[in-house]
């Protein structure tokens, strides 16, 4: 099995992550590549030749596995970067949350070894494609597309429909059309709900909608969704992952649907999705509780 090595070359932990990871996989002779802007880094910092360099590219053609690290960002731009190709994506928390990483830096060749020995599971999620009515452009996403107002004081009224047949005009600020993996991003926030990422559907979620009775609805992950945007001051900006932008004037029509890829992340046999939301997002966990266990101690001080 071939690791490919890439990450994001923001994050200054990244090049003593990558140096002590290479220096283990070569002592128990496992196979790897390493992205090249990293790999001529680390030969700057460290004077060790990496003969295991390649171009983005290049390493895509040659790797059963992607070691993607970062934050989550890096993960939903190396899902991207996979594409329709479907490698096994294996995430690496060098951020905060790390929600969509698999393992810390401390855990990752442990992690490798036991990839190497099939201890591991794969969990295929959704991608979404958006496109524009008159342009060739696709825009793809593991989390969400987000479509609202550039720049502008004014709300918008987004006409929206399920295959076809007209579900409500949000008049809102924006509007999230979000995968089960993206409804633990932007659309929590917005008010959305958590979605296991098994399930076969697709969350629409209004970003400030100007009427209460305007929420979040689930619909079946085969229906055909259409945005239209008739008036609008300015731009309508579309963003996929909140890392591709492109603006556009009214009036557009958008489509959003499933994509025929999927992205595949491999995960830990003894770690669930549960497990995840309780100790990444502390879903459940009472904090009145854990002040009043606080106080208590600090009173026996």
């Amino acid at each position: 099995m071939k690791f490919g090595i890439i990450g994001n070359l923001a994050k200054e932990s990244l090049f003593d992550v990558v140096f002590n990871l290479t220096n283990q996989l070569e002592c128990e002779d496992i196979q790897f590549f390493v992205q090249k802007e990293i790999a001529d880094e680390i030969e700057k910092r460290f004077s060790k030749k990496i003969e295991q360099k390649l171009t983005l590219s290049e390493l895509l053609e040659n790797s059963d596995v992607i070691v993607s690290l970062g934050g989550d960002g890096t993960i939903l731009a190396t899902a991207r970067l996979v594409g329709h190709r479907e490698i096994p994506i294996l995430g690496v928390n060098l951020g905060k949350l790390g929600f969509l990483a698999e393992v810390s830096p401390d855990e990752i060749f442990e992690f490798i070894k036991k990839v190497c020995k099939g201890e591991y599971r794969i969990e295929e999620r959704m991608i979404l494609e958006a496109s524009i009515k008159g342009e060739n452009e696709k825009y793809f996403a593991l989390n969400d597309i987000v479509i609202d107002r550039a720049g502008s004081t004014r709300v918008v009224d987004i006409e929206t429909y399920i295959n076809d047949e007209y579900l409500i005009t949000y008049t809102a600020d924006g509007l999230i059309i979000s995968t089960p993996t993206g409804s633990t991003a932007y659309s929590l926030a917005a008010g959305g709900p958590i979605i296991t990422p098994s399930s076969c559907v697709i969350t629409l979620t209004p970003i400030c909608p100007h009427t209460l009775t305007a929420r979040s609805i689930v619909v079946p992950d085969d229906s055909i969704i259409k945005i239209r945007v008739e008036h609008h001051e300015k731009e309508i900006i579309l963003t996929a992952d909140g890392q591709i932008e492109h603006k556009v004037k009214p009036p557009i029509e958008i489509i959003v649907k499933k994509a025929k890829h999927k992205v595949k992340l491999i995960k830990r046999l003894e770690v669930s999705y549960f497990d995840v939301l309780r100790t990444k997002l502390m879903w459940g966990k009472d904090l009145r509780i854990e002040k009043t266990k606080t106080g208590n101690s600090n009173a026996n001080l």
